[in-house]
């Protein structure tokens, strides 16, 4: 039996008349993340995009779970093929529904005929395959309102889909549709949720990692390439660059009052994701801030963290609270290793009683004493780079 992949579209059906465009980069992306499966081919025809194998060697329940990851996608399924022959759909259902059906209550059959000659109707269609999947499988009765599952048969260009157990896709829009965004990792929940979340808006993710050596160490930058490594899950590639801040944090211990260590450090990594972010050409930086979570994230403390850039900064998990980014995190796959014990910059120097209504000019009169300029630039020179892929021949 003949069987291939169905993905439905999200809202790229919205997109009126730059629909092709993303369309072209959607299929772009099945087609990359296709490659360690075997040889598919894949096209797109309303509003619906067939991955279909072309050997016996193509994988295709890797390529099923591939394909649940892409953004842009809403749902996908596997559907067995036939001709359009009343006949031979009626056993090509006999045979693929008693598998796929196993263990469900009820069902209720959708028919769509896209190609109007053929002879039935689809209700016709629908009751022709109701009474087959009534007569295979034990146990199964009709439930047209509330069924526990729905049966597809589509008609189209000379070939009928019959598939149930639709499962959601990413949704969201297709990667690299809305420019590049620099996302600020630590090894925390946050950040790799905010990732994913710009990365499903459709924007490719670059990440900066900030890291205080020898106060953290290998294994808590090992720690935030293995969240970007899942990342890729959905990512795709990420470049990862990487900065030491570490003799910015002892300038900062030696010269200013204790209560504005964290405010004063996140000035710093925003004026350094800004002068990466320009280097890479990424058009605005990501962060996992949530409002009020910690001291740092007051609104205040946002206030005179986004001074220190001209860049938009997107934060979307602002409105969100803890057990909603978790939610999120676990979905991902990225929490078990976001709770490895290991320490990152942001836990170095930790200000005992930190300052959660600070002013511009409160941070102003603080970074006057020290060369932040210099800081910065020094800070900067660290940086190396790493790329992390979802397969080592991702381009």
């Amino acid at each position: 039996m003949n069987e291939v992949i169905l993905c439905k579209y999200g809202e790229v059906v919205l997109k009126g008349t730059n629909r092709p465009v993303f369309e072209s980069l959607l299929l772009k992306e099945l087609r990359r993340r296709a490659s360690p499966y075997g040889i598919f081919k894949i096209y797109k025809s309303q509003s619906t995009v067939f991955i279909e194998p072309q050997n016996e060697e193509a994988d295709l329940d890797g390529m099923y779970d591939a394909a649940k990851r892409v953004f842009g996608i809403a749902g996908v399924t596997r559907a067995a093929v036939t001709g359009q022959d009343m006949e031979r759909i009626r056993e090509t259902a006999r045979a693929y529904f008693p598998t796929r059906l196993a263990g469900c209550r009820t069902f209720r059959v959708d028919a769509k005929r896209a190609d109007k000659a053929f002879p039935l109707t689809s209700p016709e269609i629908a009751a022709e395959i109701g009474g087959v999947i009534l007569s295979c499988v034990p146990g199964i009765r009709v439930d047209l309102h509330h069924p526990e599952e729905m049966v597809r048969v589509e008609i189209r260009e000379g070939k009928t889909y019959l598939h149930a157990g639709q499962e959601k896709g990413a949704g969201g829009m297709p990667l690299f549709t809305a420019g590049r965004g620099l996302l600020l990792l630590s090894g925390g929940i946050d950040s790799p949720v905010a990732g994913y979340m710009m990365a499903k808006r459709g924007m490719e993710i670059e990440a900066i990692h900030f890291d205080a050596f020898p106060y953290t160490s290998e294994r808590s930058r090992e720690k935030v390439m293995t969240l970007a490594d899942e990342l890729c899950a959905y990512c795709s590639r990420i470049h990862v660059h990487v900065v030491t801040v570490t003799a910015i944090q002892e300038a900062l211990r030696k010269h200013c009052q204790e209560e504005f260590y964290t405010l004063l450090l996140r000035q710093f990594m925003m004026k350094l994701s800004e002068k990466c972010a320009r280097q890479f050409s990424c058009h605005a930086l990501i962060t996992g801030e949530s409002l009020g979570q910690v001291a740092s994230q007051t609104i205040q403390a946002i206030s005179v963290t986004d001074a220190a850039t001209d860049l938009p900064v997107f934060r979307p998990c602002i409105g969100m609270d803890k057990e909603e980014i978790v939610s999120v995190a676990r979905k991902i796959g990225t929490f078990d290793t976001s709770v490895l014990p290991y320490e990152d910059c942001c836990t170095v120097f930790t200000p005992r009683h930190p300052k959660t209504r600070p002013t511009r000019e409160q941070i102003e009169a603080e970074l006057e004493k020290v060369d932040a300029e210099a800081l910065t630039e020094q800070a900067y020179s660290t940086m190396t780079t790493e790329t992390r892929r979802i397969f080592p021949t991702y381009r």
